[in-house]
């Protein structure tokens, strides 16, 4: 178990030294329009940043990473759904069970040490 955490914090830590080193190197500015030119100057406006290019790259990676989990969020909401109503279906028919076997108490006197002596018996 120790050794699964230790490379799991190895790899996090080569991960994270790899985004610094990238950083580092890709500090330059650059301009990020947000809508293209030709329709900024007719609608008369100029939606630019000026950025450090591993802020792009990296909030690309970010963007990507979380339109791709609301994407497989709604893709899994039919299993959820299905296991939601399998989960309902599973406690109404253990409260039947229960409701069954009370009722089996109160027949056979309550006691469930005699039934299972009585079925053990019939069985054999």
């Amino acid at each position: 178990m120790r050794l699964l955490r230790l490379v799991k914090y190895l790899f996090l830590f080569v991960v994270a030294l790899g985004l610094v080193l990238m950083a580092m190197a890709n500090r330059d500015i650059v301009t990020l329009e947000l809508i293209p030119a030709e329709l900024a100057v007719w609608l008369g406006v100029d939606y630019t940043l000026d950025l450090p290019l591993f802020l792009v790259v990296l909030g690309g990676v970010v963007l990507g990473l979380m339109v791709g989990f609301v994407w497989e969020w709604i893709r899994e909401t039919r299993h959820r759904t299905e296991a939601r109503t399998q989960k309902r279906a599973a406690k109404q028919l253990e409260r039947e069970v229960e409701t069954l076997r009370g009722d089996q108490r109160k027949r056979d006197g309550g006691d469930d040490i005699l039934a299972l002596v009585d079925d053990s018996a019939a069985r054999g």
